[in-house]
């Protein structure tokens, strides 16, 4: 295995599983088994009102794909944090990216116990490159642009994924200048990938406003398109710019045109 940063020393927080985690409802919502009782009945009441959600998840996590394909392959791009990584799945950030140029070096972020347990899962990589996983919260970018250099060159490069996290921030102020401080702290050539979900569709503002009041678990915000699009100020947005995660450079279709699903994602490069 090529080498992997040394975890924090902070306390590691204990596992609750009676209340429910966005990381491990969305592993339930893509079929995975990493979750509990309380996730799957979360996730099952957010199916009930809005089924649409599963669909929501799986164009999202194919637009992640797509996004690391093209910075690791057309964009050159060798280095990634992955902030708000979620629970381990198929094709991991670190299996795109070291399949297109095994020299990636990956740092995963998120601070969920089930995610912390499962780490070593994200931790494989190839001889030539190195995965790392860090226990912390977006809202504390200082820590993670200080932990993430055991791994990642800060004045090279870097490709910072920011999917499907945001939304945990509620406040919309707070949010942008969280990207603003990890984008500052990347030097020119680096890449912005960023999706949320979007108020764009009735039926899935009411279901997570639901369950926001119902679950416990930390509140989910979804944001107009126009609030998606201003966490890329001051980067240049690559085509076709802020749109619904599938029809963000849809790979070929058999069945006609990409759906439009309330999540909007873009792709950004610093100058």
């Amino acid at each position: 295995m090529a080498e992997d940063a040394e975890h924090t020393d902070r306390a590691r927080p204990a596992l609750d599983t009676s209340v429910p985690h966005s990381a491990r409802i969305w592993n339930y919502l893509l079929g995975g088994k990493d979750n509990y009782p309380v996730d799957r009945a979360a996730g099952d009441k957010v199916l009930e009102l809005f089924p649409g959600m599963v669909d929501i998840t799986r164009h999202s996590r194919a637009f992640i794909g797509r996004v690391v394909r093209y910075l690791a392959g057309e964009a050159g791009i060798r280095q990634f944090l992955d902030i708000g990584t979620g629970l381990p799945t198929v094709d991991n950030t670190h299996e795109i990216a070291q399949r297109v140029a095994p020299e990636c070096r990956i740092v995963y972020v998120d601070n969920d116990p089930l995610v912390l347990a499962h780490a070593q899962a994200l931790l494989t990589s190839t001889p030539e490159g190195a995965t790392a996983y860090l226990d912390a919260d977006v809202r504390d970018p200082e820590h993670i642009l200080r932990e993430a250099t055991a791994t990642l060159d800060l004045d090279r490069p870097v490709g910072l994924m920011l999917m499907g996290i945001l939304g945990l921030v509620e406040d919309y102020d707070q949010a942008r200048a969280i990207v603003r401080r990890l984008m500052d702290a990347l030097p020119p050539g680096s890449y912005l990938g960023l999706n949320d979900g979007a108020d764009t569709d009735p039926d899935y503002v009411e279901a997570i406003r639901r369950h926001n009041a119902a679950s416990g678990a930390v509140s989910y915000t979804p944001r107009s398109p126009e609030q998606i699009a201003g966490f890329f100020e001051g980067l240049e947005l690559l085509e076709p710019g802020v749109v619904s995660c599938p029809h963000w450079r849809p790979e070929a279709l058999p069945f006609g045109e990409p759906p439009v699903i309330a999540a909007y994602g873009g792709l950004a490069r610093k100058n």
